[in-house]
C-alpha cells in the first residue's frame, strides 16, 4: 500500500462530500492536502475531472514549483494559489469551492471589498471565534487568470480571521491546519454565506411588499 494511501482516501472522501453538497459542480473546484511542507509537496485532485467521481488512484503529487511528481493527471492553474496560501500560514489542506452563494455574494460585493458577516450563532464554528457577538469580514479579491498576480492580491488577506476568501464571480478558498479543519471550516462558512444571502433577499422582499 502506498505510504500516502490514507492521506488520498480522506481527500476523495472530502471531495465527495463537498460535490454531494453542490458545492464543485461538474468539473469545478479544486481540493490540495499537504503532505509534508520541507519541501513542499501536496496531493491534489486533478484538474478536468468530475469531483464527484474521481478515484484515490488518480489524485496527483505536485511539488512546490506545481510539477507533477507522481501521478498521470495534470496539475490545476490554480495550484499556484493552493501553494501560496500553504506556504504563507502553514496550512494543512486548502479547499476551493463553488457554491452557488458564494459566487453570487463575492460578485454582489464588488471586488477588493468584503463580505461581512455578523450576528450569527454560526461564526463560533471558525476556529478562534467565542462569540456571535463578533464582526467576521471576508475578504474579496478580483479574479485574475494570471495566477501570480492572483497569488498575489490574496496574500496579504491570509493571516486574518476568516479561514478564508473569496475570488470574485469564482467561489471560496478556505483553509485549515489540517483536512478536517479545513473541511469544518468550508461548511461553517458556507452557511454563513448561505444564510446571509437569503436573509438579503428577505429583507429586500419584506421592503419591497410594504404598505
Amino acid at each position: 500500500m502506498r505510504s500516502d494511501q490514507t492521506a488520498r482516501d480522506n481527500l476523495i472522501k472530502t471531495m465527495l462530500f463537498l460535490h454531494s453538497r453542490g458545492w464543485c459542480d461538474g468539473t469545478g473546484g479544486n481540493f490540495s492536502v499537504c503532505l509534508q511542507h520541507d519541501p513542499l509537496q501536496l496531493l491534489m485532485a486533478p484538474s478536468g475531472v468530475d469531483k464527484g467521481s474521481v478515484q484515490a488512484e488518480e489524485l496527483i503529487v505536485v511539488d512546490a514549483n506545481g510539477a507533477v511528481t507522481d501521478g498521470n493527471g495534470r496539475a490545476s492553474a490554480e495550484t499556484e494559489l493552493h501553494l501560496c496560501i500553504m506556504s504563507s500560514v502553514g496550512a494543512g489542506a486548502v479547499l476551493h469551492t463553488h457554491s452557488v452563494a458564494a459566487t453570487v455574494l463575492s460578485r454582489v460585493h464588488g471586488c477588493d471589498g468584503f463580505v461581512q458577516l455578523e450576528g450569527w450563532e454560526m461564526l463560533k464554528g471558525l476556529n478562534g471565534i467565542k462569540s456571535h457577538e463578533t464582526t467576521l469580514a471576508i475578504p474579496v479579491v478580483a479574479n485574475n487568470q494570471n495566477m501570480q498576480q492572483l497569488s498575489a492580491s490574496v496574500k496579504p488577506h491570509l493571516h486574518g480571521p476568516a479561514w478564508g476568501i473569496l475570488v470574485a464571480g469564482h467561489g471560496l478558498y478556505a483553509w485549515g491546519e489540517s483536512l478536517e479543519q479545513a473541511r469544518h471550516h468550508v461548511e461553517i462558512i458556507e452557511f454563513l454565506l448561505s444564510a446571509h444571502l437569503h436573509y438579503q433577499q428577505l429583507r429586500n422582499t419584506t421592503h419591497q411588499i410594504k404598505p
